[in-house]
């Protein structure tokens, strides 16, 4: 049986005539860019995070970018981040002139330890960028009390927890700004590329705003040196018609990976782990294991596919390996060696999660 990481087409099969029907008025109405679309996305976005604001960008990439830029971030000052990560969250950091300081993670969340913070502040420390990895909240109490007594501004990196939540408050709406991808496969996902920061900062909303659009509050007025990172309105028709099941889906997702981990508890496969400070979305189902190759191998032969998210954390990546040559983050570098992650979408079906499990199962 083949089974993908993810079938969007699945997905879309029962969104198609809602999707294409937003999409027919868009081009009978030609307005493609920054409309009434991405407007009420940014309204209907914003009351679901319970933020004052939610401003529409290309990309995730750039939705961390213009939030630290927002944020004050620039040349010569240091963020405090994760290795365990997508590179787009170091780039970002990078993007401002700023350079990115690593710091390992915890072993069983896979997220940034919060005991470790501290001792990595210098004077040059300007923020902490914390990852909800693989849809897993990052414990943000410990690190909102270092933030205040050191006066750092929390940038949060929510590309992959759409829709998760940390106590009784989404992911994204706990620090200064959060940021949030819409790539295709993502939680919340659209048919491109597409972002989105969220905000309580009125300041910081603008500065988005205006960065995302050539640094212009005017038409053809430009007060900054600003970007075009706009989202478009074919986008937000995808994205305000999957807002309005995104509980569904990612219900969904929690029941999958339930199951996986019933199947998978005493195989030898370490199965993912909730510490239940928050509400886990599943962007991925990440599993590890010593043999992970074999089983990797095993899954491939029978046409199933899996990942590896992520295997060379980002302080031994080659861009920062040199400034950081010598340096262990030792958790991050056992991790990348053992990760597997497995399919997980909201369609999944039992039968499929069974027979990824069985296949896992025969090799152990």
């Amino acid at each position: 049986m083949k089974i993908p990481m993810v079938d969007l087409k699945v997905q879309y099969q029962g969104l198609k005539d809602e999707i294409e029907e937003g999409i027919g008025e868009v081009l009978e109405t030609a307005r493609f860019i920054l409309g009434p679309n991405v407007q009420s996305l940014e309204e209907e976005v914003a009351s679901y995070c319970g933020v004052k604001h939610a401003v529409g960008v290309a990309s995730g990439t750039d939705a961390l970018h213009l939030a630290l830029r927002a944020c004050g971030i620039g040349a010569g000052d240091e963020v405090i981040t994760s290795p365990f990560t997508f590179i787009a969250t170091a780039e970002a950091i990078s993007y401002t002139g700023a350079r990115p300081v690593f710091v390992d993670i915890d072993p069983r969340t896979f997220n940034i330890d919060p005991d470790l913070i501290e001792k990595a502040i210098t004077g040059r420390t300007k923020a902490v960028l914390p990852v909800h990895l693989f849809g897993q909240p990052v414990d943000m109490d410990p690190i909102r009390d270092i933030c205040r007594r050191h006066s750092l501004r929390i940038i949060e990196d929510c590309a992959q927890s759409f829709g998760a939540d940390y106590g009784s408050v989404k992911t994204g709406a706990i620090g200064d700004a959060g940021c949030f991808s819409f790539f295709p496969s993502k939680n919340l996902g659209c048919y491109g590329d597409g972002g989105m920061v969220i905000t309580d900062d009125d300041t910081v909303a603008e500065e988005v705003r205006v960065l995302r659009n050539h640094g212009s509050r005017i038409q053809y007025h430009h007060s900054s040196i600003g970007y075009n990172s706009r989202l478009d309105e074919i986008q937000a028709v995808v994205l305000r018609t999957k807002l309005r099941r995104i509980d569904a889906f990612n219900g969904r997702r929690r029941a999958n990976a339930a199951r996986y981990t019933e199947i998978l508890v005493g195989s030898g496969i370490v199965t993912p782990f909730e510490d239940e400070k928050g509400l886990h979305v599943y962007h991925q189902y990440t599993v590890m294991s010593d043999r992970r190759e074999e089983l990797r191998q095993a899954l491939a032969d029978q046409g199933i596919a899996s990942a590896v998210y992520y295997p060379i954390p980002l302080h031994r990546q080659e861009v920062y390996g040199k400034e950081w040559k010598g340096v262990s983050l030792p958790v991050s570098e056992e991790t990348a060696s053992k990760v597997l992650s497995l399919p997980m979408y909201p369609e999944l079906s039992r039968v499929q999660i069974e027979e990824v499990c069985d296949t896992l199962t025969e090799v152990l």
